[in-house]
């Protein structure tokens, strides 16, 4: 087979799900090659802009770099570059990087935002369509409470801490739902009266919502109202000033703030490709995603014009960017192997928008209603299945770590019960003891110390039941005394210590007889054990790995209570060691330098060492 080079353009949910298909299906070809071209050197997670416009998290977790996402694709090569051009007869792809040839090609830039021509947008208002413009919000958000808490003038005060949205799809709701989440603590840091921030959304139709049904738009509009929201419908902005708006109606509505989400049009870099259009600029394709008149130039995502069953065009939601993505990849295959190319079906499981951190509404698979907790923890496990679709566990690990354990003020499903900024300094005394506890005991079994025999003299106690048994006659679960147990902290004044399980079970001890078929073995698991005892005290006290330490805790208490050897007076030990989880030894410990280094080297392993965008040659 002949060389062929495929070119996408657009590192956004289109073309990464189309890229990542074509890459692990030709990974072993070398014949074909594969060029991801974007303007950024990372994909924007662009339904979670508001989290960042809001103040929810900070742009790092939702910025997905691309040499990470691609580190085991070799077959991909990363260009960061404006696209300017595409010359259909040289089949070249023209960037201000260079130029870049052909044999298919696919394009996925996405849209921006669409103002209608409505006057003033431009100068006076913000939009919601990249990471550029989340961080703009956001700096300006806290620019104006923190200048308005000086304004003595009531008016001017009052237009400065209102807040206004335009439009009532998804991301104008879910830009609102953060504003009122984030008030209060507008509030509080900048000394402002929580009550004189307003928050408004404003709508030119009647209705809000209009991609879920009746019955859960008017969920969502009542818990918004109930938030003190205030909802303008049937009323259009004909005119954005810099400290006013106007509407249709003639009504004035003073506010230095309106973010503008009311439209989406295709992205204006495709203007001068030789390409069709339709509404919106949109790029007329074939049951293929095959651009009308070609077939070696696909579209993919936002850019798709494409009448569905039922006669509307592919919505620009997430699912049908993915979905037109995989429909390109496959007749791209398809059209390489010389078999036959496929129709794209759409299969969209549901909808779902969320009102803020902790409340959501969501319909799935047409027929199945969810608001509140549940509704918000569906949008998450579905965020969570895109990174394994695309096969970055790296940054589903990410995801947690950003929405549920490095959150503040309780902006989440959990109302912040997760959080990690709880202060891991109080649980230094807990670690220490603990690592105390367990370097003792591992030191009496192997010198003797506190009245125990040493290992290196005539010791021969044995960690299961049933060896004891065989050995000695008696079970320590019916006599404490029999022999020495697993743990020192056995004995308790006035009374003899109860284990937790009489005898071994059945199971448990059929492997313990596979693994330790003689007393011999058994002495020496038996020492080994006391290293491993020694090892983890040595580890908690120097704050080493405690998290793995903790958790080889947990797994040692199961397995020694299974061999009828611990005992209720000890099971502090595994709640001890689950607090330890928490990165206690990140405080006057080792792991404060230890782990950060592991995960440099282990990512710089795995993914690759990034590189500058632009190298010096």
């Amino acid at each position: 087979m002949s060389q062929k080079n495929i070119v996408v353009v657009g590192a956004g949910f289109a073309g990464v799900s189309a890229t990542k298909r074509l890459a692990k299906k030709f990974k072993k070809n070398k014949d074909v090659t594969i060029t991801l071209i974007d303007r950024h050197p990372y994909q924007t997670y662009m339904t979670e802009l508001h989290e960042v416009a809001g103040g929810r998290v900070e742009p790092d977790a939702i910025q997905f770099d691309l040499q990470r996402l691609f580190s085991r694709k070799k077959n991909v090569k990363l260009v960061t570059a404006d696209v300017t051009n595409v010359d259909h007869d040289k089949k070249v792809v023209q960037t201000d990087a260079g130029s870049y040839t052909f044999d298919y090609l696919i394009l996925g830039m996405g849209g921006e935002p669409n103002d209608y021509g409505t006057p003033g947008v431009k100068e006076h208002g913000f939009t919601l369509w990249s990471m550029e413009d989340a961080i703009k919000i956001r700096e300006h958000i806290e620019e104006t409470v923190a200048e308005a808490a000086y304004v003595r003038d009531d008016a001017k005060r009052k237009a400065m801490l209102t807040f206004a949205v335009c439009g009532s799809g998804f991301t104008g709701i879910e830009m609102i739902g953060e504003l009122a989440d984030w008030k209060e603590r507008l509030a509080k840091d900048h000394r402002v009266d929580p009550d004189e921030i307003s928050l408004i959304v404003v709508e030119a139709i009647p209705t809000i919502l209009n991609m879920l049904s009746r019955k859960n738009a008017d969920k969502a509009e009542r818990y918004m109202e109930k938030r003190g929201i205030k909802i303008l419908k049937s009323s259009p902005i004909v005119k954005v000033a810099e400290d006013h708006i106007e509407l249709k109606s003639g009504e004035i509505i003073p506010t230095h703030t309106l973010i503008w989400t009311a439209g989406v049009k295709a992205n204006s870099d495709t203007e001068d490709f030789g390409l069709e259009k339709a509404r919106a600029d949109r790029l007329v394709v074939n049951e293929y995603m095959e651009a009308k008149g070609y077939d070696d130039v696909y579209v993919i995502g936002d850019l798709v014009y494409y009448i569905e069953e039922g006669g509307a065009p592919t919505p620009q939601i997430v699912q049908a960017a993915q979905q037109t993505g995989h429909t390109a990849a496959n007749n791209i295959i398809a059209s390489i192997e010389g078999s036959e190319k496929h129709k794209h079906e759409s299969n969209y499981q549901g909808f779902m928008v969320s009102i803020g951190s902790t409340y959501g509404v969501a319909e799935l698979l047409g027929k199945i209603s969810l608001s509140g907790f549940f509704a918000m923890l569906i949008k998450h496990l579905v965020n969570l299945l895109y990174f394994f679709e695309i096969r970055s566990g790296y940054y589903a690990v990410q995801y947690i770590f950003h929405e549920f354990f490095h959150i503040k003020d309780k902006r989440n499903i959990f109302r912040g019960h997760l959080s990690r900024y709880g202060n891991v300094l109080w649980s230094v005394p807990l670690r220490l003891f603990f690592g105390s506890m367990w370097l003792v005991e591992g030191l009496k079994k192997a010198f003797g110390i506190l009245g125990s025999e040493s290992w290196f003299g005539d010791y021969v106690a044995l960690p299961f039941s049933w060896l004891q048994d065989a050995t000695s006659g008696a079970s320590p679960a019916a006599d404490a005394s029999a022999a020495d147990p697993i743990f020192g902290l056995s004995f308790v004044y006035g009374e003899e210590p109860m284990a937790i399980l009489n005898e071994m079970p059945g199971w448990f001890e059929s492997i313990m007889e596979f693994m330790i078929p003689t007393p011999e073995i058994a002495l020496i698991f038996q020492k080994v054990m006391t290293v491993v005892e020694i090892g983890i005290g040595l580890a908690l006290i120097a704050g080493l790995f405690t998290w793995l330490v903790s958790a080889a805790t947990i797994g040692l208490v199961i397995s020694f209570t299974l061999s009828a050897m611990f005992y209720w007076v000890n099971i502090w030990f595994i709640f001890a060691a689950i607090a330890l989880m928490n990165g206690s030894g990140r405080a006057f410990g080792l792991d404060y330098y230890v782990i950060p280094w592991i995960q440099k080297v282990a990512g710089n392993w795995w993914y690759g060492r990034t590189k500058p965008v632009h190298k010096r040659q």
